[in-house]
């Protein structure tokens, strides 16, 4: 019995193990992001919100929506997030508009939902469905036929909602309840109503109607309190873009009376017309021609900035005495001297109107601001202008310009800006000094890799083995100069035992160089924006980051699509370590090609010495065509990355003689399965490579089995087994049998799904366990897919398969909905002690299909978005399943939590000494388990975990809307003495111990000596 009970104990010991509050922010750290803003309409582009405090002064936030489907407020004076809304990946949010303290915001197809939200702190006012999200209409873009107003009424605080491009709604904020709704009678007309303004006296839906030539405006006024419709009007126009010829101005400022303003197709001239109740205002034309019209968001001074043919802007008003020129900015027409200028409205805290102009100067490599202000200079308006140093070979270029300003002055204007650039950058300037900078991009990251930092450089400078003697001589003379203070400093850690300490915060200030646990690395990723990033390990900073080229498509656009991220040279191999990024870059002709990148992982610099390190990187084009394939091998003369390209040909990089021969080396023992066949028709197809090349002069695998799925299951996911140590090959039971690991490297998890149609939602997935080098399926399970989703999450590690699914049905008797996961184990032949030597095993054996498996499926208290297990330098600790849960949380979860062979009874003797545990069905959610403690880590897509030089300790990154990293070790730090190991007692033991030798032992002589004289 007591043995019994030391073993439980011993078993739920490694809870001890978890992390403690302390180490908070200290082994780990945590980047929030609220994604790359959404500029593509003024809707939900990043706009400066005003706020009044108690006192009577007044701040400012950035508010922004947000391609990670956020809705955010960042604050401008140190970039931090002041606070962010995360909405579910199904309700897109399309539209935002602040108004005092609140900010309204509707999401889902139509505009479902309206929320509205406290513009100061993020809480969450009022919540209400409009309509379901299956009743919303689609439109392209999304944003259109949704419109967001606030009552004028002197006390309301109402909110009106247009959506559906068709029903109007007034909302109470109070009670959250809909005042009255209006649903648009010519809804069969081909009506979409896109814009909604309030007035006290009415309040105003604008829309178009297709006509056989082009748009034409409609306009309903509704009655404020009641939504009676007071009048509708067809206005006479001819529209020809109807997303960006017309305009509503609310005037607020002006007169109160709002206006349309649209460009007519016909003759390129602005007309206009003002909204009354009873809609009996006139169409009117201004002179000149125009070519484009733009928003700035000065609606409510009735201003905006038009373009005419030649390019240049003009800013122009409406108002009782029609439209009028207020300023034509100079220079503004269109040359090859600078770029497409970006127009900016904003206010300061009087509420006075400025328009900027934003662009790039070819001529003096930076960027140009010139701001007008139309009640300065005694009301007759003037512009002043300034240069700052926007990089754009760090950055990209710019996408949109937000405006904040103040007049310290009658002829001075302090002006602040808010830059989106193409590579998801968030910058706000202070005329020409940048404040801050806020790298957005790393919200969209495709790829990654942890690479290990070279020593410091009093040691890596040792590395020199092709050195003469006589530099060597002089090397370890100079070296002999600093001995007595590495003495006396090793004397002093002798003593006091101060070492270096794993719970200790990395020191981001140091130069980059490896720590003595080998903790602190550089990240490489690459994001969906075009750019790769160099990120230390100690504290998320960016410490290089390099603009991925389109090489010839920059003349006709395209994008970079990164893929892998490749280690091709470590620490181990001498020199600086170096990565490849493997992309396809797709031109705007439809053509794409492989393009690789190959640099430096510590500074970015191009290995190939084709880029500057002031330029755009400029990758190799690899293959002209469409990857299929890539993977890394370790070959004898070193890392070679693998490309196959359409016609499943090899590329080799670095594709030199030596690659060559050694490629040809291991021919033998690749295989490949790949995914074959037009959709609907998918096969997974192995490969294996021939060893004489084709007339093209390259490798082509060839075909050797296939497996084939039904018309309606298509291939999702391919989850390798991944290349790692393997220190145990069996598992000894209590019994003093063994059961030998199933290791064959050709394993690969292949989770597939199955539609009734094509385009229709998956109705199930399934998952299979497939032997790369013949074939066989090993394991095979059909899951549910919870609505209409296959949200299933594998990992595979030596012989266990863990995988993640949400079940939304009950079975049986003691059965429920909810998130299982599945723990699968697989070991060689049919028995203990049978050994078949998977891992060397060859593929015509009939040996590989000798398996037996232990299979056992767990209840998860929160569901999983991404999952990974940890890894070691030498394999022998213990693995734990790293898992980002629906709570924002990165928890870890022991091996012995999902053991498959748990006992369903008491354990026994046998059971306890392999420290086998009761099974229990549900996994306890235990709050030590929390990697990420307190943060909240939004939207984990992946987990990278890699190796410290410690073999007790993983490192694990995870990334996706936010970045988290930290560092665990799932069996304790056996390799490392505890932090409170008094070291300096056992010290002074030692020589007191030798102290009491020395006194004694000459005593300890005489007394022989005389027992010897008088025996």
């Amino acid at each position: 019995m007591r043995l019994r009970h030391f073993f439980l104990a011993a078993a739920l010991f490694a809870q001890t193990w978890a992390l403690h509050a302390s180490e908070a922010g200290v082994v780990d750290w945590h980047k929030p992001f609220v994604g790359v803003p959404a500029v593509n309409v003024p809707s939900t582009a990043p706009s400066f919100h005003r706020i009044a405090n108690f006192d009577g002064s007044t701040r400012s936030v950035i508010l922004t929506a947000t391609s990670s489907n956020v809705l955010a407020a960042l604050d401008p004076i140190a970039g931090g997030v002041a606070w962010r809304y995360i909405f579910e990946d199904d309700e897109r949010v399309i539209a935002y508009r602040q108004h005092s303290d609140v900010v309204a915001a509707v999401s889902g197809a139509g505009g479902a939902t309206l929320r509205l939200f406290n513009s100061s702190a993020g809480h969450l006012i009022v919540e209400k469905r409009l309509h379901s999200p299956e009743a919303g209409r689609l439109f392209e873009p999304e944003t259109l036929g949704t419109s967001i107003a606030f009552a004028s009424d002197a006390d309301s605080h109402d909110v009106l909602v247009l959506s559906n491009a068709h029903i109007v709604r007034r909302v109470d904020s109070q009670s959250r309840e809909v005042v009255w709704g209006w649903t648009a009678p010519d809804e069969a007309a081909l009506v979409a109503y896109s814009k909604l303004v309030s007035t006290p006296s009415a309040v105003y839906a604008v829309g178009l109607s297709k006509s056989p030539a082009a748009y034409t405006l409609n306009v309903a006024a509704l009655a404020p309190a009641t939504g009676e419709v007071l009048a509708t009007v067809r206005i006479p126009s001819s529209i020809q873009n109807g997303l960006a010829d017309f305009l509503v101005l609310e005037c607020a400022h002006g007169d109160g009376v709002p206006r349309i303003v649209w460009r007519d197709a016909e003759d390129a001239s602005l007309r206009f017309a003002a909204l009354a109740p009873g809609l009996e205002g006139k169409a009117l034309a201004a002179r000149g021609a125009y070519k484009m019209i733009k928003d700035v968001g000065l609606g409510s001074h009735g201003r905006f900035v038009a373009l005419k043919e030649d390019g240049s802007a003009r800013v122009l008003q409406l108002g009782e005495a029609g439209m009028a020129v207020l300023w034509e900015f100079a220079e503004s027409a269109t040359s090859d001297r600078y770029t497409e200028s970006f127009y900016a409205g904003g206010f300061d805290k009087d509420g006075d109107a400025y328009v900027a102009r934003v662009f790039w100067s070819h001529v003096h490599k930076k960027a140009s601001a010139h701001i007008f202000a139309a009640h300065l200079a005694n009301g007759t308006g003037l512009t002043v202008g300034f240069t700052f140093p926007f990089d754009t070979a760090t950055h990209g270029i710019i996408n949109h310009v937000a405006l904040d300003a103040a007049s310290v002055a009658d002829m001075q204007v302090r002006a602040r800006l808010v830059l989106t650039t193409s590579t998801g950058a968030v910058q706000l300037w202070d005329r020409d000094a940048l404040v801050w900078t806020r790298e957005e991009g790393l919200t969209d990251i495709r790829a990654a890799e942890m690479v290990e930092l070279p020593e410091p450089a009093a040691a890596a400078a040792h590395g020199g083995e092709d050195k003469s003697f006589g530099e060597r001589l002089r090397r370890q003379l100079a070296d002999a100069q600093g001995f007595p203070q590495y003495a006396a400093a090793f004397a002093r850690r002798f003593v006091t035992g101060a070492y270096a300490s794993v719970s200790a915060p990395a020191n981001g200030s140091a130069p980059l160089a490896r720590d003595a646990f080998g903790f602190r690395k550089i990240i490489v990723v690459a994001t969906a924006h075009g750019k790769l990033y160099g990120l230390d390990s100690a504290y998320g900073s960016v410490v290089w980051s390099r603009v991925l080229g389109l090489g010839w498509a920059a003349k006709i656009g395209g994008d970079v699509i990164p893929l892998k991220v490749f280690a091709l040279r470590t620490v181990a191999d001498g020199g600086d370590p170096q990565v490849v990024l493997v992309t396809q870059r797709r031109a705007r002709n439809t053509l794409m090609d492989t393009v690789l990148f190959h640099v430096n992982a510590l500074t970015g610099e191009d290995m190939r010495g084709k880029s500057g390190p002031d330029e755009l990187l400029e990758g190799f084009d690899a293959i002209a065509g469409p990857l299929v394939d890539t993977y890394m091998l370790q070959l004898d003369v070193g890392r070679v990355a693998v490309l196959l390209d359409e016609f499943a040909q090899v590329h080799l990089y670095p594709e030199t003689d030596e690659t060559k021969d050694a490629f040809a080396k291991v021919l033998p023992n690749l295989h490949v399965p790949l995914r074959t066949g037009a959709p609907g028709h998918r096969r997974l197809t192995g490969h294996e490579f021939p060893t004489e090349l084709e007339f093209t002069g390259r490798y082509v695998p060839q075909p050797t089995w296939t497996l084939t799925f039904p018309p309606s299951e298509d291939i999702r996911a391919l989850v390798p087994r991944p290349r790692e140590p393997v220190a145990s090959l069996g598992k000894v039971l209590g019994n003093r049998t063994t059961l030998y690991k199933y290791l064959n490297p050709h394993l690969t998890a292949v989770v597939t799904e199955f539609a009734s149609a094509a385009g229709a939602r998956p109705s199930r997935c399934a998952l299979y366990l497939v032997d790369g080098a013949k074939g066989t399926v090993v394991y095979h399970v059909m899951l549910p897919a919870a609505g209409g989703k296959c949200d299933v999450h594998v990992t595979l590690t030596e012989n266990w398969l863990v995988y993640v699914y949400y079940d939304p049905e009950t079975t049986g008797m003691g059965t429920t909905k909810g998130h299982r996961v599945v723990s699968v184990e697989l070991y060689e032949g049919l028995g203990a002690d049978a050994r078949t030597r998977s891992s060397d095993l060859s593929s015509l054996s009939k040996d590989t299909t000798a398996i037996q498996s232990f299979e056992q499926a767990y209840v998860l208290p929160h569901g999983v978005t991404a999952m990974s297990t940890t890894s070691t330098k030498y394999g022998i600790t213990m693995k734990d399943i790293i898992v980002a849960n629906n709570n924002y949380q990165i928890q870890s979860f022991p091996r012995r939590f999902l053991d498959p062979r748990r006992p369903k009874h008491k354990p026994t003797n046998q059971e306890l000494e392999e420290w086998l545990i009761q099974y229990d069905a549900l996994i306890p959610d235990d709050p030590k388990r929390v990697l990420s403690h307190n943060y909240r880590v939004i939207g984990t897509k992946h987990i990278l975990t890699s190796p410290a030089l410690l073999e007790s300790t993983s490192l694990v990154f995870a990334y996706g809307q936010d970045l988290f990293f930290t560092r665990v070790a799932p069996s304790g730090t056996f390799d490392v003495l505890s932090e409170n190991f008094n070291k300096a007692q056992l010290v002074f033991t030692i020589a007191g111990l030798a102290l009491a030798i020395v006194i004694a032992k000459p005593m300890v002589r005489r007394k022989r000596l005389r027992e010897k004289w008088y025996d």
